[in-house]
């Protein structure tokens, strides 16, 4: 099995507007064999085409040893539009059409599945993808609630399949670098991170409707226990009620809280907090739209999480970020770069990936298709080499945890206290009530 760091170098030493074949990663024709081979196709269904779907579905494409086989989505109007991307993308056969899932994972020919469904579906179809012989790439949140993520971790070992969380800034090259330092003593050592995002999100409103006839609200729902339609739920605006979203702390924060507890080296907390509410409307929304989530971990260490959904003012002159403090200075970064201060907040060093104006011959229209697409080859090439990946479903599970545990401690109004051992919560039987949730009649994930 090959090093993930090892990999990374690798990569690092490339382009990333490059696919996988190109001869600028310096492989030989038989160490590129050896390594992904080159000769064999792995079949990828995505799943949940609509936006993020559709983008990651050519993405997928334009590697040379993969090949979107089927489209899937519960909505039949995103479905041509994700064809047409992968086509794009530069795919010579066209993917197969699909609306059920498990129709997907019925196809032997289908090697991974793809999940960019809403959260109440992550973990139970990467259960069943795992089941199914799949190996499996879900974006981030792994889970809605902490005891799916449990059952996720236990599937992947249980069927020995790849399951790689979309922590995309885990496969980030020069992040990395700077990880290593941290973990090196570059600021000595760490005792917080602060992590941080802000958007202007607007009012949400929610009215009795009429289910449209592109949409099979029946597969929509899934696993969630049956709940009348409304207009504006669908596609986005599920994110802010706790029946089938996980608010802006495990839409967002995620990333970052996944990049700090990687910095800080930790696993699960010991207590954890969060003060916040919905304060910018007075609308349909249920989860805070301006939040704080404190974590203290062992080893006198702390993480922090602040999010203001309806104010853009930025933090530190960026949207979203992180910043570690250590005993002889600090560390920010947030994407593919980092800057490494003094106690003094003198700037001491700064080392920024290459901006890439052209990925796989098309035009980016964000900075984090290059970390999607080293993600993507880094899932495909676990898969080749069967190792683990750089975001492995249990590491995505400890930083989501963390959040859903601010979540937790949010609607129960106070704090938490945490076994570190797994992250279970002490002595709460309010609080250990949400550590699950009810499903729908037949539709309870088991492994």
């Amino acid at each position: 099995m090959e090093d993930r760091r090892d990999f990374l170098k690798k990569l690092t030493a490339a382009s990333v507007g490059i696919s996988i074949g190109g001869s600028a990663f310096g492989f030989s024709a038989k160490s590129y064999n050896r390594i992904i081979g080159a000769n064999e196709l792995i079949r990828v269904a995505t799943i949940g085409v609509n936006s993020r779907g559709n983008s990651m579905g050519g993405t997928f494409a334009a590697q040379k040893n993969a090949e979107v086989g089927v489209v899937c989505d519960v909505d039949e109007r995103a479905i041509p539009k994700a064809i047409k991307t992968i086509m794009n993308a530069k795919q010579v056969q066209t993917p197969k059409s699909e609306k059920d899932c498990r129709k997907v994972l019925e196809d032997k020919s289908i090697d991974a599945i793809y999940i960019a469904t809403p959260d109440h579906w992550h973990a139970p179809l990467t259960i069943m993808g795992c089941q199914a012989g799949k190996h499996v790439y879900v974006e981030k949140p792994l889970s809605h609630n902490p005891r799916e993520g449990e059952l996720a971790v236990e599937a992947a070992r249980k069927y020995k399949r790849v399951v790689q969380m979309g922590a995309q800034r885990r496969s980030a090259p020069i992040l990395t670098q700077g990880i290593e330092a941290l973990h090196g003593g570059i600021i000595g050592r760490v005792y917080l991170a602060k992590t941080w995002y802000t958007n202007k999100r607007k009012a949400t409103v929610l009215k009795p409707g009429t289910v449209p006839s592109w949409l099979d609200y029946e597969l929509w729902q899934g696993p969630a226990p049956r709940m009348h339609y409304k207009e504006g739920l669908i596609h986005y605006d599920w994110h802010w009620f706790w029946h089938w979203g996980t608010g802006e702390a495990l839409n967002n924060g995620t990333h970052e809280v996944d990049v700090a507890r990687w910095g800080l080296g930790v696993d699960f907390p010991t207590r954890v907090s969060s003060i916040g509410g919905r304060y910018e409307f007075k609308d349909d929304w249920e989860t805070p739209d301006t939040q704080i989530i404190a974590m203290d971990y062992p080893g006198r260490i702390s993480l922090i999480w602040e999010s203001r959904s309806s104010n853009g003012r930025k933090i530190e002159g960026q949207d979203r970020g992180i910043i570690f403090y250590g005993e002889n200075g600090s560390l920010d970064t947030g994407g593919d770069s980092y800057k490494v201060y003094d106690l003094d907040g003198k700037l001491l060093k700064e080392v920024s990936a290459k901006e890439e104006s052209n990925l796989q011959g098309r035009n980016t229209a964000s900075p984090s298709l290059g970390m999607d697409n080293l993600h993507v080859i880094d899932f495909l090439d676990a898969i080749k080499t069967n190792r683990r990946p750089n975001c492995d479903v249990e590491l995505g599970f400890k930083s989501v945890v963390a959040m859903q545990l601010g979540n937790i401690a949010w609607r129960v109004g106070r704090d938490l206290k945490i076994d570190p051992q797994n992250g279970h919560i002490i002595g709460d039987k309010d609080a250990q009530k949400l550590w699950s949730r009810e499903y729908e009649n037949g539709w309870k994930p088991v492994v």
